[in-house]
């Protein structure tokens, strides 16, 4: 057993793990193999799962997170079932990862990595992966109802960890050259039971179609009706900064990676990692070797999600900003948008979105769909041009949507059981709309309309180039006449003076006022509601319309990226007391969840200001008045501000009068065009 498993282990390509079966008698002898799952028609489930092998990959990762923290929780003698557990993955680590919020720095990164590796071998053009992780374990005699099981749930009543369908681990499988093999080892981390193995392949559908059977199974590798166990202490197998003693092996022979990442592991599968991983729990290594790229410099790089690199990415972004919405149809919301800039690191507009394609963009995903920072869905940038109309930040505009605190109905809705993609359906299509009238309210529209008025070409100068043509053809008196019945063209012909047109007398612009500079705090210490239309008990009243939106600002001196950044963020917590009524008993208001009375949208701090949108829900009535206490965190001090929120009749808008005859339509639009390789675009 030791130098059958030593052999696969060593085996860099599926054709050597097969000549390896082929030698010891192993691939045809169906005593020595048994269905994956127990159950053959499982053929269906693993193939129906990722679409792409980097998202099924990274289902391997997500184990071993799960693994890891599960270790965690057992060293400290607690059952992972039980109420004594941590309830979340946040939770986990706040309890058992101290310095998890300062994995940014080097050390301490490359320090917690190290438990968790993605190593490469075998050719350049047909590479395996080796996923290993320093995790809980399995004993030998559990893997048919582990490694090996499908669709059992087996972590669905563990809280912290991200796994709960006992079934994507098994989407990698697909994706393992032909012959879709795979090794399993493991080792429980008390070291009590023997390193147990086995070998994961697509029963041969030659073998099948011989038997007269339909569809060929996934099977796995048994010796006496049993997986093979091995005394092992410690192997050298290629990890960076250790070697292996305990937790988990899985070999994916051959993996069939895309074109664009059968490379250097270390950098371009990396990066594409990193966007299925917006944050990850815990960060890993990606490990390749000299020997397969001599000139490589840095074989090792450690993974901590694309969060950290646009945080990291100062030259690039042009500016960040998030939103967080709760209201009672769909729960919590939240999403951080990222700009970049039409143009960095001295390079043009061309240079420029070559570099944000290859560095955030390699899998066509603009909006991305998280659960505990690991993506499950995405929108391309379609959603850009069609949905939010505004194409010059097509190339420009990535956008991450936190789903960890939706509804749970919600969240069945919207994501597909592989995590890799998003259904479609009602509850799709509202979170769509809902994300969509989101950004639009956001400070997103003032962005684009920057950016459209930072053109090389101004409209007006367009318009004006455009009026100098119409004017200087050459047409009778007659066609001028019928052209002006549809079009708004001057009457100013070649040779004769210009008139002005008569226009109203415009007020003098005022200056903008001399606004005081802001000085960010990186912990505030300032925290205060602005504006109100009355006082009442001691507090400023808001009137918020039946049916109407209103927009509370709060004053502050904390920096931008207070909510958002990931060392130390900060975070605004927003409570309401439910109205009094006659005849409710003693009259004392009552906690409300936020959301119930009100639906609510908190912003992150723009230069010194907290915006917070609030709408009555149908439990508010006309008359109602509740009170909304917003704290915001500091460590020098919690800062606490209430208000009163007091509904109102609707808003009464007055009809809009549409015009008795329709203006002419004026000079076209000027397009702007621009040549590329030659050709006009």
């Amino acid at each position: 057993m030791r130098k059958l498993f030593t052999r696969l282990l060593n085996a860099d390509t599926e054709s050597e793990v097969q000549a390896i079966l082929d030698a010891e008698g192993l691939t045809s002898d169906a005593s020595k193999w048994t269905p994956y799952g127990d159950n053959e028609s499982f053929f269906g489930v693993i193939e129906n799962q990722q679409a792409h092998p980097v998202p099924a990959l990274v289902e391997k990762v997500t184990n071993g997170i799960d693994a890891i923290l599960e270790k965690k929780v057992l060293q400290d003698g607690v059952d992972i079932r039980s109420s004594a557990a941590p309830k979340s993955i946040r939770e986990a680590l706040d309890r058992y990862f101290p310095d998890h919020r300062h994995w940014d720095l080097g050390d301490a990164r490359r320090r917690q990595a190290t438990d968790l590796q993605i190593v490469a071998s075998g050719p350049r053009r047909d590479t395996s992966l080796l996923v290993y992780d320093d995790g809980v374990g399995q004993a030998p005699a559990d893997f048919p109802g582990t490694f090996l099981s499908l669709l059992r749930g087996n972590k669905n009543d563990v809280h912290f960890v991200q796994g709960k369908y006992n079934m994507g681990g098994a989407g990698a499988i697909a994706f393992c050259g032909d012959l879709r093999f795979q090794l399993i080892a493991s080792k429980l981390y008390d070291g009590s039971q023997p390193l147990g193995f086995t070998l994961l392949r697509r029963h041969p559908p030659a073998l099948a179609e011989a038997a007269n059977r339909k569809n060929t199974w996934y099977e796995y590798l048994i010796f006496d009706g049993k997986v093979a166990t091995v005394d092992v202490n410690e192997l050298d197998i290629g990890l960076a900064g250790r070697k292996f003693r305990t937790g988990s092996l899985l070999k994916l022979y051959s993996y069939r990676l895309p074109g664009g990442l059968r490379t250097i592991i270390s950098r371009d599968l990396n990066l594409s990692l990193n966007e299925f991983l917006f944050e990850p729990a815990l960060p890993f290594l990606t490990v390749d070797n000299n020997e397969r790229y001599p000139d490589n410099r840095a074989p090792v790089t450690p993974v901590y999600g694309l969060k950290r690199r646009l945080e990291a990415d100062t030259e690039t972004i042009e500016t960040k900003f998030s939103e967080v919405s709760r209201t009672v149809e769909l729960g919590e919301l939240g999403i951080t948008v990222y700009v970049f800039k039409a143009r960095s690191r001295g390079k043009g507009v061309k240079e420029t979105k070559r570099y944000l394609q290859n560095e955030y963009f390699k899998n066509n995903m603009t909006v991305l769909f998280s659960l505990n920072g690991q993506v499950h869905g995405a929108y391309s940038s379609e959603f850009v041009t069609r949905a939010l109309k505004m194409p010059l930040l097509k190339d420009y505009l990535l956008v991450h949507v936190d789903c960890s605190s939706l509804h749970l109905e919600v969240r069945n809705e919207l994501f597909m059981a592989s995590r890799d993609r998003l259904k479609a359906g009602d509850k799709a299509d509202v979170v769509r709309k809902h994300l969509r009238d989101m950004l639009l309210a956001s400070e997103l529209k003032e962005i684009s309309r920057r950016r459209k008025s930072s053109l090389g070409v101004d409209s007006g100068d367009a318009g004006e180039m455009l009026r100098d043509i119409t004017r200087n053809m050459p047409m009778n008196d007659a066609l001028s006449r019928i052209l002006r019945q549809t079009f708004k063209i001057s009457e100013q012909r070649p040779g004769t003076a210009a008139t002005k047109e008569r226009e109203p007398p415009r007020r003098p612009k005022r200056g903008p006022r001399d606004a005081p500079p802001f000085n960010p705090q990186r912990y505030p210490s300032a925290f205060r509601a602005r504006g109100g239309d009355m006082r009442g008990n001691g507090l400023k009243l808001y009137r918020l319309p039946e049916g109407g939106d209103r927009t509370i600002a709060f004053a502050t001196d904390a920096e931008n990226d207070f909510f958002d950044r990931t060392d130390d963020p900060g975070d605004l917590s927003i409570s309401l007391m439910r109205p009094s009524r006659e005849g409710g008993g003693n009259g004392v208001p009552t906690p409300s969840k936020q959301g119930d009375l009100l639906n609510v949208v908190r912003s992150s701090p723009i230069d010194g200001t907290i915006k917070v949108g609030l709408r009555a829900t149908g439990q508010m009535t006309v008359g109602d008045t509740v009170k909304l206490t917003a704290t915001l965190t500091s460590p020098n001090g919690d800062l606490t501000e209430t208000v009163l929120i007091q509904i109102t009749d609707p808003e009464q808008k007055p009809p809009r009068k549409e015009p008795d005859v329709e203006p002419p339509l004026g000079i076209p639009e000027l397009i702007l065009c621009s040549k590329a390789g030659g050709r006009r675009a």
